[in-house]
């Protein structure tokens, strides 16, 4: 039998609750606050810990040797930063996570949490749904990039903002965010997202003053490409038919310009 006290390891594992590591600090973890528009880690650091955010929006984005940058995907509530970290391979971040809002996260060193992964099975189960999860999210997001109009990504980005799916209201206002940022997170220049919120807006998909506010109508846009054909041109439309015009003009100059 054994001694007094002689089940303490076992009383500490079964006390174990994936909740609190995450919610409470304790060895080889702590929260930090992170205001926005500030780096939890950029990119070419040491990849050395893993951060689990707990309130707040960030994004994940990559410079290019020549200086673009590129928004890989947006964080929320409950995802893991940097778990990159916990491969060997990796010695050196990826990317660069910026807080887009003012965020609470627990960042937790690498070696901690690998032994928790290692001894706690309900844990690790947690971590792995999130890994597929984020798999598939960025499946979707290279999809997403290479198949859908630059108006279809700006839809996208406000309803993954807005958080739709997830149990709430049909309608979310969005953290405080410029054109700017969102022409950087699909790809386009701030006048194309200018007009697509705009029409957005015109259509009742959309209200902002100061805060976006996204009602659920805007999911037509993603699922169904329900846009009003009556409505305004989409600017490449426009450029075309600019190009057109330019086109028969200089054919009746030439024509003009022949002998008779």
């Amino acid at each position: 039998m054994a001694p007094h006290g002689g089940n303490s390891l076992t009383e500490i594992q079964r006390a174990f609750s994936s909740a609190e590591f995450l919610a409470t600090a304790g060895p080889g973890r702590r929260v930090v606050q992170v205001k926005a528009k500030r780096a939890f880690f950029a990119q070419g650091d040491a990849a050395d810990c893993v951060f689990y955010l707990q309130s707040g929006r960030a994004k994940l984005t990559v410079v290019s040797t020549r200086g673009k940058e590129a928004t890989i995907t947006l964080l929320g509530v409950g995802d893991f930063i940097g778990e990159e970290a916990l491969s060997g391979a990796v010695k050196l971040r990826m990317a660069t996570a910026t807080a887009i809002t003012a965020c609470t996260a627990m960042r937790i060193e690498k070696a901690t949490m690998m032994k928790v992964l290692q001894a706690e099975h309900g844990f690790s189960e947690m971590f792995l749904k999130f890994m597929l999860a984020r798999s598939i999210r960025t499946q979707a997001d290279l999809v997403d990039q290479l198949f859908n109009s630059s108006e279809k990504r700006l839809a996208r980005v406000l309803l993954l903002m807005a958080e739709f799916g997830k149990p709430g209201e049909p309608e979310m206002l969005i953290p405080p965010i410029t054109q700017e940022m969102l022409a950087e997170m699909i790809g386009t220049t701030r006048s194309r997202v200018s007009f697509f919120m705009n029409r957005f807006r015109k259509l009742g998909f959309i209200e902002y003053n100061g805060r976006i506010r996204v009602h659920k109508s805007l999911l037509n846009v993603v699922l169904h490409d329900r846009l009003p054909e009556q409505n305004a041109e989409r600017p490449d439309t426009l450029a075309a038919k600019q190009r057109e015009g330019l086109a028969i003009e200089k054919k009746s100059l030439k024509d003009q310009r022949k002998p008779q």
